[in-house]
């Protein structure tokens, strides 16, 4: 199937149905009164976030989504039906704006939970409606209030605690598919990867995280080279960062250090909020660096990035040092999600302290 992460549509809420000016008529009853009823109201726009969608596909191709209008009110003392609601199922961690405001009128963060898109119009007043002691033959009714109408930008930022950052080929598709049910193309050419991919990574029975892979970045990305930062707001609901680094390259020229602080001078670029998310730097591929040069090789990439963070070295191949990082990450992101428990998409600053090798 095809990612789709963004669409436009158009939703009408219908109209409500007019009110009815009627009187009861009947052989003996030449003061029957009025008995014309209400209209019914027009039908609503509702969205829904659904945990088995995964992609918003199919508003690229239905874009208008339109609900009926209330039936009309008729005589004697009938009241119009309401018309049907529309329920739009969506990807869990959709945002909905408003395209011509761009005010966010939803996102989906919680499995089934409806949230009203466009309302419908209520119906008119009958003639019934304004019957009282002293106006007894009222011949008043109302028009059906119109429904609300918008034009929609839905964004797909997937749900994940756990977001891979690197360069191509820097061995984000081999981790996910080591460490989790994911199974993404693997390939020794750049960009095999060409849209996000969601891996759950199982701890224990009980414990584990989701981990979001997306394209690789490369120097450039901000004016559009390679696939830009077209994925990035993938990123935004994670908890914590992974920069996988290539620290064994195939061309001698390629120095991991400049890759690196190409890609966090990019991440600035996108957004300031991003970079400053809590960052682990894993250094991959270490099963082609011969064991005697490791740790001087690790402290000298260390010492020419300036990195005072966790640092982790891995291998996504041979799973050389990868449960050591599993480990550290959901102890991590247990305990963030034990110091805000009611904020679906908290945002964290404070790095965690100490390393691991």
């Amino acid at each position: 199937m095809k990612f789709v992460d963004e669409a436009t549509i158009d939703v009408v809420a219908g109209d409500g149905g007019n009110g009815c000016m009627s009187f009861r008529r009947e052989k003996f009853l030449p003061f029957g009164g009025p008995n014309g009823g209400d209209g019914g109201r027009g039908g609503s726009v509702y969205a829904v976030g659904d945990r088995n969608l995964n992609t918003l596909i199919d508003f690229r191709y239905a874009r208008r989504h339109e609900a009926r209008r209330g039936e009309n009110g008729r005589g004697s003392d009938q009241y119009g039906a309401a018309a049907e609601d529309i329920v739009l199922r969506m990807p869990m961690g959709t945002v909905i704006t408003d395209a011509e405001t761009d005010q966010v009128i939803a996102e989906l963060l919680v499995p089934d939970e409806k949230v009203l898109i466009v309302k419908g119009g209520d119906g008119g007043f009958g003639n019934l409606h304004f019957k009282t002691s002293t106006n007894r033959a009222p011949r008043q009714k109302t028009p059906g209030w119109p429904g609300e109408q918008k034009k929609l930008k839905l964004e797909l930022k997937v749900l994940a605690d756990v977001g891979l950052l690197g360069m191509p080929n820097a061995g984000k598709s081999s981790l996910i598919t080591a460490i989790s049910n994911a199974r993404p193309k693997i390939a020794d050419y750049p960009f095999t990867t060409l849209h996000p991919n969601l891996g759950v990574v199982r701890v224990a029975p009980e414990q584990s995280f989701v981990v979001a892979d997306i394209p690789g970045l490369i120097e450039g990305a901000s004016e559009g080279a390679g696939l830009g930062h077209l994925f990035l707001r993938h990123l935004q609901r994670t908890h914590l960062l992974l920069h996988l680094v290539d620290f064994a390259p195939f061309d001698d020229a390629v120095d991991p250090v400049a890759q690196a602080k190409a890609i966090v001078a990019e991440l600035k670029k996108y957004d300031q909020a991003l970079f400053e998310k809590p960052r682990w730097l894993v250094l991959n591929k270490l099963d082609m660096v011969p064991l005697e040069e490791r740790e001087k090789r690790v402290k000298d990439f260390v010492k020419r990035f300036k990195w005072k963070g966790p640092v982790f070295q891995i291998s996504a191949l041979t799973r050389e040092g990868c449960d050591t990082l599993i480990r550290a990450i959901y102890d991590h992101v247990a305990t963030l999600k034990n110091v805000v428990p009611d904020d679906p998409d908290p945002r964290f600053d404070e790095a965690p302290t100490g390393s691991a090798s």
